[in-house]
């Protein structure tokens, strides 16, 4: 039960003496007062008493009745198999309950925070609305959840739609290129557009260049060493915590309450008529977005670029039902409506199916904030405990076959309730998920219509930047297709 979750044990005080130990040790080992044979003798009391250490957790673990398991290394757990495997193999062995899953997202959520390492808090924001949870979250979550909502995003399909041709168009010609990377260029485009309504392009252009440099450090080793990626992305989040006051300020001489992120939480004020949320906050909660909205929704498309080219079956279905829309719509010279995109239900089972494929958040991190009993086991507070969407959506007891890729699994209501969970589960689960659905809705329709496209090489390796896309990005040729490259709405 308990192996559906991956713990990381917490520092207590027996792992406390243990790192005092490791400290000691080094010092002595480093020391040119101590000669060869001590040093030596050090080293086996240190080995010595890492195993006694081990022992003792062990027995500890059998008193306790802790979950079964491997407790991996002294302090380190598994953390290093759980960032350098494949998650798939990694997981293998822990059991796929979306009861469990359900246990800590939803049904006794209280019972457990949200954890994130320090490094990453640092580099998006502690106000973030992912790193809290009771009051402060719930109303954070009201507002970006209002910005998202579907009222106000059906106003966005004439921006996203021309968004999505400009990209399509900018993949087109002979050179190969990296699907991953250029449809992060398209959903970055999107989130700007989302959160800040029509941003003028010179303050768009420096976020870009702000948020590149500190993307490319987050997933990096976390050092305050110069020149080191985790350093560079540090100086650059500054920078772009400027470049957001400058845009914040702006927009409070203008004046304008507009629906977009930005102006929901401008206008967050309490009775007297005073901004309620800081700087700070509003700049935290942005970067966030940002960060959820770019690489996430540009993985799931990259995969569905390779799903739909590996089936020209599945391919031609698509093109029937998109290509309708588009002689409906004067042969693509009308622009697409909101209705439009609401009716596109294949389209719509391809990337639910794509998402469970991929599995793009494979897990999500939480704490225990007390002691937690669960069906006779103990989870100690502060332990970290993940609950695995990847282990659920490949488990053959909820999706038949499910290393293949079936849209029509989606038909009807055949899905097990709490066993499809993409964007999450519970109170922290994605407010942006309707918005990553439409832009993806858009673009395909696009794709399809005016487009063709080739993938380069036959890889079917997978590679983590966290999040697993093709390998080397998913090498790809893009072209217009004749008939219809003039057509524009």
């Amino acid at each position: 039960m308990f192996k559906s979750f991956s713990f990381i044990r917490r520092l207590d005080e027996s792992n406390s003496m243990y790192w005092t130990l490791v400290f000691l040790t080094r010092n002595l080992l480093w020391s040119e007062r101590v000669n060869y044979i001590e040093k030596r003798c050090v080293l086996f009391l240190f080995v010595i008493s890492s195993v006694l250490f081990s022992l003792f957790t062990f027995l500890s673990k059998q008193r306790a009745n802790l979950p079964p398991g491997s407790m991996g290394w002294p302090y380190v757990g598994e953390t290093l198999q759980l960032y350098t495997q494949n998650p798939t193999v990694f997981f293998a062995t822990r059991q796929k309950s979306p009861e469990a899953v359900r246990y800590v997202l939803v049904t006794q959520a209280h019972l457990f925070k949200p954890t994130y390492p320090p490094s990453k808090e640092r580099l998006i924001g502690p106000w973030a609305i992912f790193f809290h949870q009771g009051s402060y979250h719930t109303q954070m979550r009201k507002l970006v959840q209002g910005a998202f909502s579907l009222d106000i995003i059906r106003n966005l399909v004439p921006q996203i739609e021309i968004t999505a041709i400009s990209a399509l168009e900018s993949l087109c010609g002979e050179q190969v290129v990296n699907a991953y990377c250029e449809l992060k260029e398209f959903t970055f485009d999107v989130a700007i557009m989302s959160i800040f309504g029509n941003l003028d392009a010179f303050y768009k252009k420096r976020l870009k260049e702000n948020y590149r440099t500190l993307d490319k450090g987050y997933n990096s080793f976390p050092t305050k060493l110069p020149g080191t990626l985790y350093s560079k992305s540090v100086l650059e989040r500054k920078k772009l915590r400027d470049t957001l006051s400058e845009i914040i300020r702006k927009r409070k001489e203008e004046l304008l309450e507009q629906k977009d992120l930005l102006g929901s939480l401008l206008s967050f004020k309490d009775n007297k008529g005073r901004q309620i949320l800081t700087n700070d906050q509003i700049v935290d909660n942005i970067i966030g977005v940002l960060f959820a909205a770019q690489d996430t929704t540009a993985s799931v498309m990259t995969w569905i670029l390779k799903y739909v080219h590996d089936d020209s079956k599945l391919l031609e279905a698509i093109k029937k039902e998109q290509g309708a829309i588009y002689e409906s719509n004067d042969g693509g010279k009308q622009p697409l409506t909101w209705a439009q995109t609401r009716n596109m239900p294949l389209t719509n089972r391809v990337i639910m199916e794509s998402m469970r494929m991929a599995s793009i958040i494979s897990f999500t991190f939480r704490e225990a904030v007390y002691d937690v009993e669960y069906k006779g086991y103990l989870i100690p507070k502060g332990w970290k405990v993940l609950p695995l969407f990847r282990n659920i959506h490949h488990n053959p007891d909820f999706f038949a076959e499910p290393h293949r890729f079936n849209p029509s699994r989606f038909e009807g209501t055949g899905i097990k309730a709490h066993t499809y969970m993409p964007f999450g589960n519970g109170v922290h689960s994605c407010p942006g998920n309707e918005v990553a659905k439409l832009e993806m809705l858009i673009f395909i329709h696009h794709l399809v219509n005016k487009f063709r496209w080739k993938v380069v090489g036959s890889d079917s390796g997978v590679q983590y930047a966290p999040f697993p896309v093709p390998h080397q990005g998913l090498p790809a040729k893009f072209w217009k297709e004749p008939c219809k490259q003039e057509n524009r709405p």
